[in-house]
């Protein structure tokens, strides 16, 4: 687990990818702390080194054999209780499949807001609507569904904000080959943005 606590009236609890906690996860709670906010990254895969990118089928595999959405939606909810007594504001950012694991604990009553980074799988959980502000950041294209298909669907929700970049699944890894630096700084920004907007309502 990572840990940045800066006596913030906001917790940020970070989502991995299928590789666990690697470099960029790392740098994105990094510079979630930078920001000033406490941040909270528990290591869903339990495993302590992370999987190389080239190993993306590797630990797919690893994550639905041993972890599975229920099972990683249950981690982030038992987190969530053990923070229910805290006056901050509890906000999930999540990272592909980490993003639907948001999207799903969105309904939780203590969470102030979810954004999910290139969230494909939530096209399985549409109809789990988070019962929070909730951002979502999509990329131009995605090999496994129609990303406009889906972002129609859920733009019927008011509470929903849905932004879509340049670049592929991961645009905003700046270890990754997939990595586009002016998506991932506005995204960021709008991260940012969305957070500060819900942390005083």
């Amino acid at each position: 687990m990572i840990s940045h606590i800066n006596q913030s009236d906001t917790i940020i609890i970070v989502i991995h990818e299928i590789y666990g906690i690697n470099d960029n996860i790392n740098k994105v709670c990094q510079s979630l702390s930078e920001q000033g906010y406490d941040v909270i990254c528990p290591n869903l895969i339990e495993r302590e080194k992370s999987f190389q990118y080239h190993e993306e089928e590797l630990a797919y595999r690893h994550f639905m054999d041993h972890v599975g959405f229920a099972k990683g939606v249950a981690k982030i909810n038992s987190l969530l209780l053990d923070l229910k007594d805290t006056d901050k504001k509890i906000f999930i950012v999540g990272y592909s499949i980490g993003a639907t694991i948001a999207w799903i604990c969105g309904r939780e009553k203590n969470v102030s807001g979810v954004a999910c980074f290139y969230g494909s799988r939530i096209r399985d959980y549409r109809n789990t609507i988070p019962k929070c502000p909730s951002i979502l950041f999509f990329p131009h294209t995605e090999p496994s569904f129609h990303v406009e298909e889906l972002i129609s669907k859920l733009k019927q929700h008011q509470s929903i904000e849905i932004h879509r970049y340049e670049g592929l699944h991961g645009f905003s890894d700046s270890f990754s080959s997939r990595y586009n630096e002016q998506s991932a700084k506005e995204s960021f920004s709008r991260l940012i943005d969305f957070v500060e907007r819900n942390r005083n309502k």
